[in-house]
């Protein structure tokens, strides 16, 4: 198990942002393949963790310049 403390949800955001800046809409996938590392490795709390960027992903992917998309 990881000792880290969890991240906060700005910390969330962030890691979600940079992802995106550099896979594009690669972005989930590559944060989905680590929380699956760290649920292989019985890293519970870091998996969650990264599933929580997946949902930043999301949200991030969703929007478009002047609002979200309907």
């Amino acid at each position: 198990m990881c000792d880290m403390p969890s991240m906060d949800d700005l910390d969330i955001w962030r890691s979600a942002k940079a992802l995106v800046g550099q896979h594009g809409d690669d972005a989930a996938i590559h944060a989905a393949m680590r929380a699956d590392e760290l649920l292989d490795a019985g890293d519970l709390d870091g998996a969650a963790t990264w599933r929580r960027v997946i949902e930043a992903i999301k949200e991030l992917e969703s929007t478009v310049p002047g609002g979200v998309v309907h």
